[in-house]
């Protein structure tokens, strides 16, 4: 038997948003497990001549949304999310904010996958069969994503990072309660503390287990590395002169990987998948160490068993550093569509952060 209620359930399903409320609409997505919250309508307009300058606009005007969407009880500890802007200039395609727990971030890989994919299956580009390219300006710079399509599907997503080098090999830090630590120091986008566990006699397994001690001690370092390691600097942009996160490196127990690769960035944020900028910064090191040449594949697994498929794509010169341009593979998948409302009565609508 039916009640009035219940047919109003039914047919009531749309929420009525009253004047001087706020709208956001995303797309959500993930890669290899790593979210991503594609801001598509209602954030506000973004001022400036360039990317960097439009990052730095909404971390001055607009911070309170970027919390409201990433923090709860919209999003969580881990989220992660983008804002997508005109191209800094007519060769370009659109340009790419990256947003997280901490503030913004360069240069995110798993985000461009994500958005590359996208760009393809909501036809924001004209699609042709075969290989496309998408030109994406990011904070760090101009990123080229390719997906190829056969028979209208998508068969593989990829990108082409910017300049990575390496800054240190072999450095030392001394870090408190885990003794000294050997790092290697590189960029792929942004700048990584790279911690190999079979140079360091650290007690720690990189599998969900042990997740919460994977973010202490990725926490202890990054600090301890920040504290030593003055000379991070970007050679062209001050904006890109900080360490974002450690990477810890370890065999992996499958045979579907070259090793394992979990990343620790921003306030203590685990990567769900093998972090598209560090596997950058990885293909500056193995290729700087002489362990991969031009052309050669590493395929790298992340704490949630997702792959990532790196190369060294060819070398460069980059602000006195040999360089490389990384590329990197992956697969991103629609997860749903929202929109978000935020009430302005409402005490927690700029999001609350628990760890």
């Amino acid at each position: 038997m039916m009640s009035k209620v219940y047919d109003n359930i039914l047919s009531k399903t749309k929420v009525e948003i009253p004047k001087g409320w706020h709208a956001i609409r995303t797309i959500d997505m993930h890669t290899g497990g790593e979210p991503l919250r594609v801001i598509i309508d209602g954030f506000p307009e973004l001022k400036g001549e360039h990317i960097l300058a439009r990052r730095r606009f909404c971390k001055e005007h607009y911070d309170h949304l970027r919390t409201s969407l990433m923090f709860e009880p919209r999003g969580h500890a881990d989220m992660y999310g983008c804002i997508l802007t005109p191209p800094n200039d007519a060769e370009g395609d659109f340009g790419i904010i990256f947003l997280h727990n901490e503030g913004y971030s360069t240069m995110c890989g798993h985000a461009v996958i994500a958005i590359a994919t996208l760009a393809v299956q909501m036809n924001w580009i004209d699609v042709q069969e075969g290989e496309n390219l998408i030109k994406i300006d990011a904070p760090c710079g101009r990123i080229d994503a390719l997906v190829d399509v056969e028979n209208d599907q998508i068969t593989g997503v990829r990108f082409r990072c910017v300049e990575s080098f390496v800054l240190a090999l072999d450095r030392k830090v001394q870090v408190e309660g885990l003794g000294e630590i050997t790092y290697d120091l590189a960029y792929g986008g942004t700048y990584y503390a790279y911690v190999d566990l079979s140079k360091n006699s650290l007690d720690l397994k990189l599998d969900t287990q042990h997740y919460s001690e994977i973010i202490k001690q990725a926490m202890q370092i990054k600090h301890a590395v920040m504290a030593q390691d003055v000379d991070i600097v970007h050679p062209f942009e001050s904006d890109l002169s900080f360490l974002y996160g450690t990477i810890f490196i370890d065999p992996s127990p499958t045979d579907k990987a070259d090793n394992k690769n979990v990343c620790v960035f921003a306030e203590g944020e685990v990567d769900r998948c093998p972090t598209g900028s560090g596997v950058s910064g990885r293909m500056a090191i193995h290729h700087k160490r002489g362990e991969l040449v031009i052309g050669e594949t590493m395929n790298v697994e992340s704490i949630t068993g997702s792959v990532f498929e790196g190369k060294v794509y060819r070398t460069t010169s980059y602000g006195g550093f040999d360089a490389v341009i990384p590329e990197v593979k992956g697969s991103a998948f629609i997860t749903g569509e929202h929109t978000f409302i935020i009430d302005p009565s409402d005490p927690m609508r700029n999001g609350f952060f628990l760890r």
